[in-house]
């Protein structure tokens, strides 16, 4: 019997011997305590998260700040994190003193569980916090705690320290209904239970309180940006219907198994970013090497986004026609492209000027990003046509014809209709730029403008950051006609993410409002004529959608929509491509 018991190879064949091809688990994080000299972490946990369909990785206590990339090694493997409970949180990170009442704090956790929460959130990374969980992940993101419940607030009555037995529920908590707690559990109220003289303060921003004890000390808050962070106050794992499902545990297992998903498209398909304008915060100083605060695109926002290519243009703000105004025009465009080349250079070793699709798949390769260079208004070649294909020759691969304001081009969406649509001279540059190889950019053109220059037109036109008028009314989107003819001929309409040309009156929209555009746009134009052009640092940018980090937000919210592996590929970049290839090789 003991033989029987102790035989590893019976036990290893009969855990082998189905095998089968299966989607692997997602990788959860769990943060340990610190305690005489050892790394700890209470069995409920990671027993949890197993139970769940996760699986663990206990991250210890350690010095974040030592080594260079440690976190980054850790966090590029994780597909979730759970923030665990323990000791009081320092309050010199949230910029008190500490007060009589603090109990020990977890000096050996603080720094790093700040720094990693905040790291993880860049990285869009789904997060639940849990007791002292909850606390470190507010003060990480901009909030605040109360060192001590009874001292800070005059109103607790509520025992929240207690000393019953972790599975006995102690109190309840009040849900709001419209949040994850109640979509989890469909309860308005949850026995909990409570060992904690520490509780939320005051709220990070993007945050809002979703639970709440009977004497109104805040037990839950999550985001309300459309990310997967939650954090509550009492310990879950300890509770009986901790393994009721759902629970939070089943949660922040989903919610990394779709960003293990989300991951994993964009290891696979090529995504470009169809229009950016970060060159016009060149007159600032700016670093697009590192995480810049001033930025929405930058090599770290790319990076944590999984953005392999974007677009950045050469903008001019439509101004004065004569001579002079014309050639300071295109001495500023030509000004704004020598210094995205010389930023891309500055940056090599991970970064790159593209010239064509080939050169984005080579980059991608290579592990580095990709820019492309475009012109934001036709203003840029004056009455010059001679201009276009010398644009061509640095490396423009397309060009938007007008900006907000008729030019010698064609009349804008916001223009006066000057010329009743394409002028002659824009006849001219418009079959100058099919000669050439560049993309000819709809976006900004009033209604005839973009008729006239489909049929001018030889090549499929572009609309490098439009939206669906049927769903916004500005005049900058596309009406319904308007996406069938450039479906029909053979043309793309990339997604702008700007506020103001996704919902009306000038209400705040958020990324549900970019996906409800994009569906409209594949309903009526079809998946080979979509993609995405975010008009980041151009005034793009919303709740859950708002810089080049959290695009892989959206490749999650494209995938819950059902969208193929094909389907995201060509929203992502093939559509665009494939009219800049057809473009680019006209003779």
């Amino acid at each position: 019997m003991l033989n029987e018991y102790y035989n590893l190879n019976a036990k290893y064949e009969g855990l082998t011997s189905g095998f089968k091809a299966r989607e692997s688990r997602p990788l959860i994080g769990i943060t340990s305590t610190f305690n005489d000299a050892q790394s700890q972490l209470n069995e409920p946990y990671y027993a949890s998260i197993v139970r769940a369909g996760g699986v663990p990785y206990i991250i210890p206590p350690f010095d974040i700040t030592r080594e260079e990339g440690w976190a980054d090694d850790i966090l590029c493997h994780l597909d979730g994190v759970v923030f665990s409970g323990g000791g009081d949180v320092n309050p010199l990170f949230f910029g008190e003193q500490p007060i009589r009442d603090l109990h020990a704090v977890a000096t050996e956790r603080d720094e790093m569980e700040l720094l990693l929460i905040r790291m993880a959130a860049d990285r869009q990374i789904p997060i639940l916090g849990i007791c002292r969980g909850v606390q470190v992940m507010n003060v990480a993101l901009g909030g605040t705690v109360l060192q001590d419940i009874y001292a800070q607030d005059k109103n607790a009555w509520v025992k929240h320290a207690q000393n019953a037995p972790r599975f006995a529920a102690t109190h309840t908590v009040d849900v709001d209904e419209d949040s994850i707690l109640h979509r989890i559990y469909g309860k308005r109220q949850l026995a909990v239970n409570s060992f904690h003289h520490q509780a939320v303060g005051q709220v990070a921003p993007g945050f809002k309180v979703t639970g709440r004890a009977a004497d109104g000390i805040i037990e839950a808050m999550e985001s309300t940006e459309h990310k997967s962070i939650l954090g509550v106050q009492w310990h879950p794992e300890c509770l009986g219907n901790t393994f009721d499902t759902p629970n939070v545990f089943t949660w922040i297992v989903e919610e990394a198994r779709s960003f293990k998903a989300a991951k994993q498209v964009h290891e696979q398909v090529l995504s470009l970013d169809s229009h950016c304008d970060t060159p016009m915060f060149f007159e600032k100083e700016i670093d697009f090497g590192r995480r810049d605060p001033q930025l929405r695109v930058d090599l770290r926002k790319m990076t944590e986004g999984r953005l392999d290519a974007t677009i950045m243009v050469a903008y001019l703000k439509q101004g004065e026609r004569d001579e002079a105004a014309l050639r300071a025009a295109t001495e500023k465009a030509d000004a704004l492209l020598d210094q995205i080349e010389a930023m891309a250079a500055a940056h090599s070793d991970v970064v790159s000027i593209a010239y064509t699709p080939d050169d984005l798949y080579r980059n991608k390769a290579l592990g580095k990003k990709s820019i492309m260079l475009g012109v934001e208004n036709g203003y840029a070649i004056g009455k010059d046509i001679a201009n276009v294909e010398r644009f061509r020759q640095r490396g423009i691969v397309y060009m938007t014809l007008c900006h907000n304001g008729d030019n010698d081009l064609c009349d804008s969406a916001k223009g006066n209709n000057e010329h009743g649509g394409v002028s002659p001279f824009g006849e001219q540059v418009i079959r100058e730029m099919n000669r050439v190889g560049m993309m000819v950019d709809l976006s900004h053109a009033g209604d005839k403008s973009f008729y006239d220059a489909l049929d001018i037109s030889a090549t499929p036109i572009v609309c490098t950051h439009s939206s669906a008028r049927a769903l916004c009314g500005h005049p900058r989107n596309l009406t319904d006609d308007q996406l069938r003819a450039l479906a029909k001929a053979g043309g793309v309409a990339q997604v702008n993410i700007y506020c103001d040309f996704l919902r009306d009156n000038g209400s705040e929209a958020s990324v549900l409002d970019a996906v409800a555009h994009l569906n409209h746009m594949v309903r009526i134009a079809g998946i080979d004529h979509v993609g995405i052009g975010t008009d980041f640092d151009g005034g793009g940018g919303v709740p859950g959608l708002n810089s080049a980090s959290e695009l892989i937000n959206f490749t999650r919210r494209l995938l819950a929509e059902r969208y193929s592996i094909s389907d995201l590929s060509k929203i992502w970049g093939e559509n665009f491509l494939r009219v800049m290839r057809m473009v680019q090789n006209v003779k």
